[in-house]
């Protein structure tokens, strides 16, 4: 299959699958594009979600391309781009349609209020894999726990309480970038 038809068929089904957002996109991102197709490494991904946020846009639009980008140039940034919005396009002004028509069936609540469960464990699960990577330096669950990364866990530590604090996410970004070149120099 060309590779781009390939992109935009995986990134419509993201966009597809991905209720709740941004980060509930990330583990079908990483499905797709690190286990399945093998277009980028896990750390490639993390590293794209990282600039992901830094950059303004949704994570989910942001990830998507960027991995076009990577994969196949500029065209491919534009076709992933396409392929991840064209289902929340289509669903958007479906649902519009319904809500305008139908207004405040309890079906269409019930059905909205059974999402948000599913979305939660979309992020958790892809919070999971960023855990693994950052601390213990694998993709998966760790085989021995005891091998960590003092580095990871003294910058996760600092960032979850600045994320407490509501620091602002270009000034975590920022300081963990600084945090993790300042400890790299010194451990």
């Amino acid at each position: 299959m060309n590779i781009l038809l390939l992109l935009y068929w995986e990134f419509c089904k993201i966009g597809l699958f991905c209720v709740g957002g941004g980060y509930a996109s990330l583990p079908w991102i990483q499905a797709a594009v690190v286990d399945d197709y093998h277009w980028i490494t896990m750390t490639e991904f993390i590293d794209i979600f990282t600039i992901s946020q830094m950059t303004p846009g949704p994570i989910g639009i942001n990830a998507a391309t960027f991995v076009g980008t990577k994969i196949a140039g500029t065209l491919g940034a534009i076709v992933a781009t396409l392929g991840f919005v064209t289902p929340s396009l289509i669903l958007c002004l479906l649902i519009t349609y319904l809500m305008k028509k139908y207004g405040e069936l309890s079906a269409i609540k019930g059905t909205l209020n059974g999402l948000r469960p599913a979305v939660v464990a979309l992020i958790c699960t892809a919070g999971l894999s960023f855990i693994w990577l950052s601390v213990w330096n694998t993709e998966s669950v760790p085989t021995n726990f005891a091998d960590f990364d003092i580095k990871g866990i003294i910058i996760l530590v600092i960032a979850m309480i600045a994320v407490k604090k509501k620091v602002s996410v270009i000034t975590l970004l920022f300081g963990s970038g600084v945090a993790g070149l300042v400890l790299g120099l010194l451990m």
